[in-house]
């Protein structure tokens, strides 16, 4: 496959966006990367510190306006960034695969996934309304409002450049806050796109900023003191630290964290679904999803068989290669470096004594020789001591685990120190039952293998998935964006009865 014209010439400098410019910044830069070719073809600014204090000073000075702009009005302007990212929708997706990796398709649904969050924040007007009591004393009435915090600031990774970003600034923004993004270094330009989309929608300059950069724009946004609120999406050692760093600044933080998702398949589940689905949940974005199924924890060794010869062919056959390709099932890992720590993981399941059915080191593909490449591998008998179970792989890796039994899977999955997401594949309704109910894991599928809420609920994990008090998206953004304001309200008529001294009752 030839070069993009693009990736013949000198790469692109990839620059911050502050009140309503682009700002070259004064740190130094970082080359990114298209991962199918493996060509240079940005350079990505590294915000200082002051230039991330410029930002969040462009964002203080538009909160006093924007704050107090009627609800609706915010509104309208997020129905017509609405309609400017479905106008772009194409131009959005090939900006993500040419950066990211994944394939065109998958692109375009993280930019709809993204979408469904703006499409929510339309109806703000009603989601602010507070509640109001009459007569809760003598001429005593009461309500309460929800007001906005202030500066907001969002670190996003690089997996979903466009969705997990618009889980955040949308229903921030539509609150009456300001927001300065900082976005993956990997894959940066998609967060320049949408802050030129929301200039054309109207959005006036200072109440959207985006600094580019690593641990010191992090760091500087997490010790400022205008910023407010964090919110975060990341691995959970990075999301511990901003939520300690975070918090100890006095400020609300939001850090989901890394995922371990099993999918238990029953004896007497449709197989050929089950495979399909651990497919398409394992493999798709090559991995790299916090909600991917990384763990099939198969009830009995018949099943398990069965299942094996279904899934081993469906692997080797992954059509591999550029996203841009429509006829490619699976693109590149974003980096070099991840792709060779992926198949450290591999070298170490090996090693331990899983038994590797599909192996997809050392992956090439025509036309595509310097890309960061790997294909698909699957493991069996994999056991919970080993470290492709415990800890979070985020590639084209899939486990599985034989157990005896319904109650020994849900144990399993029980005491992973993940609790993202899960899902179980049965026909029986007791079984599906019983496992919403009691596995301890925040986002639950039965007979579906990703389960991601709809915007109008909320997402969010359990145990080292999340840290934090408020899920993403959904009532949960209003709540998180949000402070609750309680007004109790008497006009006094005539004379006054005296002091009174007693706690106030009814």
């Amino acid at each position: 496959m030839s070069a993009q014209p693009s990736e013949r010439n000198a790469p692109q400098a990839i620059d911050h966006y502050i009140n309503g410019q682009r700002h070259a910044g004064k740190g130094a830069s970082v080359p990114s990367y298209n991962p199918a070719s493996g060509a240079v073809i940005g350079a990505v600014a590294l915000a200082s510190a002051e230039d991330v204090d410029l930002a969040v000073n462009a964002a203080e000075t538009a909160f006093s306006s924007w704050s107090q702009t009627p609800p609706l009005k915010r509104a309208r302007v997020m129905f017509r960034f609405k309609e400017l990212i479905e106008r772009d929708m194409d131009k959005l997706a090939a900006l993500i695969t040419r950066e990211h990796g994944k394939v065109f398709s998958d692109a375009k649904g993280e930019v709809v996934r993204g979408l469904e969050v703006v499409e929510y924040a339309c109806g703000i007007p009603e989601l602010l309304k507070g509640e109001y009591t009459e007569q809760i004393a003598n001429d005593i009435d009461a309500w309460t409002m929800r007001q906005p915090l202030g500066v907001c600031a969002g670190i996003t990774p690089f997996n979903f450049p466009a969705m997990v970003p618009m889980w955040m600034f949308p229903m921030a923004l539509a609150c009456g806050n300001t927001f300065v993004l900082k976005p993956s270094e990997r894959d940066p330009s998609t967060a320049l796109m949408l802050a030129s989309l929301l200039k054309e929608a109207g959005l006036p300059d200072g109440v959207f900023n985006v600094v580019q950069g690593d641990k010191v724009a992090v760091d500087a946004l997490l010790d400022h003191p205008k910023v407010r609120a964090v919110s975060f999406v990341g691995s959970t050692p990075i999301a511990e630290y901003i939520y300690a760093r975070g918090t100890a600044s006095g400020k609300r933080v939001q850090a989901l964290g890394g995922a371990k998702n099993h999918m238990i398949v029953m004896p007497d589940a449709d197989l050929e679904k089950a495979a399909d689905a651990l497919i398409g949940a394992g493999y798709g974005a090559a991995g790299e999803r916090c909600m991917a199924i990384s763990v099939a924890v198969v009830v009995g060794d018949a099943t398990a068989d069965a299942l094996i010869a279904k899934l081993a062919p469906m692997v080797r056959a992954l059509r591999i290669g550029d996203g841009m390709n429509a006829q490619v099932d699976m693109g590149p890992v974003i980096t070099a470096q991840h792709r060779d720590k992926i198949t450290g993981y591999v070298d170490d399941g090996v090693a331990a004594g899983a038994t590797l059915v599909v192996d997809g080191r050392g992956h090439r593909v025509a036309g595509c020789e310097q890309g960061f490449f790997l294909g698909g591998t699957l493991f069996d008998h994999v056991t919970a001591t080993m470290r492709i179970y415990k800890e979070e792989i985020f590639g084209p890796v899939l486990c599985v685990v034989r157990v005896p039994d319904f109650a020994s899977a849900l144990k399993l999955v029980d005491e992973h120190e993940y609790g993202n997401g899960t899902a179980i594949f049965t026909r029986d309704g007791h079984v599906a039952r019983e496992f919403a109910h009691r596995v301890q894991v925040g986002m639950i599928g039965i007979n579906v293998p990703i389960p991601v809420p709809m915007a109008f609920h909320s997402f969010g994990g359990w145990k080292k998935s999340l840290m934090g008090d408020h899920h993403a998206h959904g009532p949960e953004a209003v709540r998180f964006y949000t402070r609750q304001k309680a007004v109790t309200q008497r006009w006094l008529v005539g004379g006054g009865n005296g002091a009174e001294f007693a706690m106030p009752t009814h």
